[in-house]
């Protein structure tokens, strides 16, 4: 038995604030009757009391309780938690034992619901005290209700073993929460092996009686396909059957598989329909699927307003992918007046919660100075953040600050080694600038095969100066043997992508016949097309070809060329 000196078992405390709003639902008037009974310290009366407001509880948390994947109760909710309360709460000050458990909970609160820790902790005293006091009882509700304060260990520290063993005594008793709380322990390996037939056994009872929880549960499983073969019918089945109950999970499950077409045809209207029920619960990741559609223009029409509404609600959970998706809507002008300082606010949200590409968003931001002031130590600063989780982009942009000293001391080994992560990811511009540092030997040892093997790997996904530098390994013979025609090709698919230097360098191969048939006018061709990028050695060779006049080139090439020269001529 515990001590039970903090608190007297009737407890006076202060109104519980809640939504104020229109009360009296169907639950709320039921609990009414009994309150107002003539002779309410009758036990019957109690027994009645207790069970209206229980099973009001036992629902209202089944759909989405204090602890469940981001769900927020509405003012209805919150009204028939504040009845179904103020009952316990009459029930706790005539001893009524089996109120202590469920009292004990809703003073530890929720989202939207107020905390109370030291009447929760109270409470699950005399509750864990009265169940083990009535543990002999033929009621499978303290039976489930004692394995639930040995699964959250507020009291004597959590134990799975004993819960498993009450929760499998009420289970087997036929009641419906202890069969889903059994199965959750089988399918978590809680205080036995984890065994996903058990778990699937245990939740199929539960949820053939309609525990919406139970219902879900089922889908995961046959979605996930764990420990049965993965079946998208029966995941929708489930789904269906505890969406239609309102159990938004499987609203928002439901919605996932309309909207991928998986188990059905693909339905984006249908797939809104679901999200918006599960949204309008509350649903965290609901709100922000439903915001994505609007978003992506996958309904009727694209509307950035709804998704902007839509995001903010998730947003203001702290969901991450929606405060990110936020940051974004402010950057670009998109449903909202264009904000760099609000799109910082969100990116920084999500950033801080590990969103790897809010966390490169940040660094860009201060790197930039959009929304904030320039900062490059905490450009480096985010970057890390992103480039630790994987991502190439931030890599590549660590590894740049490193090697030209900003917002960090320059260290050429630490550009080289998020240079290479990047590189390995195949980052085009991160494969280059390891390239150059392995042929200047700049915190590597200089070598060339190695700065040739990273230029062929940035050149072969088109990446032109690699492809132009190198053209010049091979032209040079730099790392590689001496190859002309391999020089050309490089040169070649530089040039076409309109490097100027590799165009000119083309004409020069071509005038000398280096690595191709000796042709003035293909290379008269790309001295042209280097010439009117402003490459004024074209002139020069032009000349050297013959091409001096108007008549031997055309009009725009040779005044674009003559501009060119303007700059370096100069008087005898």
């Amino acid at each position: 038995m515990t001590e039970q000196t903090n608190l007297p078992a009737k407890v006076t405390t202060q109104e519980v604030v809640v939504h104020l709003g229109q009360r009296g639902g169907l639950v709320a008037r039921g609990m009414a009757a009994v309150m107002n009974s003539k002779d309410p310290s009758l036990a019957e009366d109690l027994d009645a009391l207790y069970r209206q407001a229980r099973d009001v509880y036992n629902h209202i948390t089944e759909l989405g309780d204090k602890s469940g994947f981001g769900i927020v109760w509405t003012r209805g909710d919150l009204d028939d938690l504040k009845d179904a309360l103020d009952a316990f709460k009459r029930l706790a000050d005539s001893q009524y034992g089996k109120a202590y458990f469920p009292l004990s909970l809703l003073h530890s609160g929720g989202r939207s619901f107020p905390v109370h820790k030291e009447h929760a902790q109270h409470y699950a005293r005399l509750a864990f005290d009265w169940c083990i006091a009535n543990q002999n009882q033929n009621d499978p509700e303290i039976w489930n209700d004692l394995g639930r304060l040995y699964w959250l260990g507020e009291v004597v520290g959590t134990d799975y073993e004993q819960a498993l063993c009450w929760y499998q005594k009420a289970a087997e008793e036929g009641l419906e929460q202890a069969q889903y709380n059994l199965g959750a322990m089988y399918y978590n390996g809680q205080g036995v092996i984890q065994d996903y037939q058990q778990a699937m056994l245990w939740y199929l009872k539960a949820a053939e009686q309609g525990h919406t929880r139970a219902q879900y549960a089922l889908g995961t499983i046959y979605y996930n396909g764990q420990g049965v073969v993965q079946d998208y019918e029966q995941a929708m089945f489930w789904y269906h059957m505890g969406a239609e109950q309102g159990n938004a999970w499987a609203q928002q499950a439901l919605g996932y598989m309309y909207e991928k077409g998986q188990g059905i045809t693909q339905d984006y209207e249908l797939a809104s329909s679901w999200y918006r029920k599960a949204a309008e619960q509350g649903f965290a990741r609901a709100q922000f699927n439903l915001a994505a559609m609007y978003n992506s223009g996958q309904l009727v029409a694209q509307d950035h307003e709804k998704a902007k509404f839509w995001y903010m609600k998730a947003a203001e959970q702290g969901h991450a992918r929606a405060q990110y998706a936020l940051g974004i809507m402010y950057s670009k002008g998109q449903g909202v007046t264009q904000d760099y300082q609000q799109a910082a606010f969100w990116y920084l949200k999500a950033a801080k919660q590990g969103h790897v590409r809010a966390q490169y968003a940040v660094g860009a931001t201060f790197s930039k100075g959009l929304g904030v002031l320039q900062d490059y130590q905490q450009t480096a600063f985010w970057y890390g953040k992103a480039a630790e989780q994987g991502h190439a982009e931030a890599q590549f942009n660590l590894g740049f600050l490193y090697e030209k000293g900003q917002g960090v001391t320059q260290d050429y080994q630490q550009a080289v080694s998020w240079y290479n992560k990047a590189a390995e990811q195949k980052h085009a511009t991160a494969q280059l600038n390891l390239g150059f540092l392995y042929n200047n030997g700049l915190g590597v040892t200089q070598d060339d095969q190695q700065a040739v093997f990273w230029f062929l790997k940035a050149a072969e996904q088109g990446d032109m100066q690699a492809q132009y530098t190198l053209g010049i390994m091979y032209d040079n013979g730099q790392g590689v043997t001496q190859d002309y025609q391999q020089a050309v090709s490089w040169y070649g698919k530089a040039a076409e992508q309109g490097h100027a230097e590799a165009q000119f360098n083309l004409g020069f191969m071509y005038s000398k016949g280096l690595g191709v048939t000796q042709d003035d006018q293909q290379a008269a061709s790309w001295y042209r097309k280097a010439g009117q990028q402003g490459e004024t050695r074209a002139l020069e060779q032009l000349k050297a070809l013959g091409i001096s006049n108007r008549e031997q080139i055309d009009r725009a090439a040779w005044e674009k060329l003559n501009e060119f020269t303007l700059g370096w001529q100069t008087p005898e």
